[in-house]
């Protein structure tokens, strides 16, 4: 009798079956891929934009006590000078050594700069034209035609969002209090959303009550 030869059947991939999976294996991997650098680059820029609030609200700060500190120059002029929508000029003690400087605040593109005009130690003191020396407060601020950096109010300021402020270039004698209004953002063009840091100062020298008494 004759052995009739089975053929042994091997269980394992064809080559379609096995190009099939690697398609998916590799697909798979660029879909973890773009999912972990997009979620990387997300937090990266929340950090960015983290670290650029924390250095403006800090310049903020500061802007607002050099405004505090507004007092008449060396040489008698009124504490403030010149008040408009992006442009503050006024005098202050800004360094704390004595002399009070001439300080002029302005936006410059999605800068915030500062320039400084010391007192000369001649008689009668004066104070040169234009900025002796200048220095960027804070970048990446974004904002607007339509968002000044700047708002100013007199002595009937009661508090509120539909308290109008002062039309500018305002009038110098009538400032008691001003606003500083700040739009942060790194890249405009990704989210989230401009950071909006805005805080008050009234100026000390000029309080109504204090010149009163």
């Amino acid at each position: 009798m004759m052995k009739k030869n089975k053929s042994k059947k091997y269980s394992g991939m064809t080559i379609i079956e096995m190009i099939v999976a690697i398609g998916i294996f590799t697909l798979g991997m660029i879909g973890a891929t773009l999912l972990f650098t997009h979620a990387w680059q997300a937090n990266s820029f929340s950090l960015e934009m983290g670290q650029s609030t924390s250095e403006v609200s800090q310049t903020m700060n500061k802007i607002l006590d050099y405004i505090r500190e507004a007092s008449q120059s060396d040489n008698g002029s009124y504490p403030i000078v010149s008040a408009n929508d992006n442009d503050l000029v006024l005098y202050s003690d800004y360094n704390n050594d004595g002399k009070v400087e001439r300080l002029h605040f302005y936006k410059s593109g999605q800068d915030i700069l500062m320039g400084i005009t010391a007192p000369t130690d001649t008689m009668p003191v004066a104070y040169p034209s234009g900025d002796q020396q200048t220095i960027t407060l804070a970048d990446h601020i974004v904002n607007d035609s339509n968002s000044p950096v700047f708002y100013y109010y007199d002595n009937t300021y009661a508090g509120g969002s539909g308290q109008n402020p002062l039309p500018v270039p305002a009038s110098v004698s009538d400032i008691r209090l001003i606003k500083v209004h700040l739009y942060i953002n790194i890249d405009p063009n990704r989210a989230p959303d401009n950071i909006e840091l805005q805080s008050f100062a009234e100026l000390r020298n000029l309080n109504d009550n204090n010149q009163a008494q």
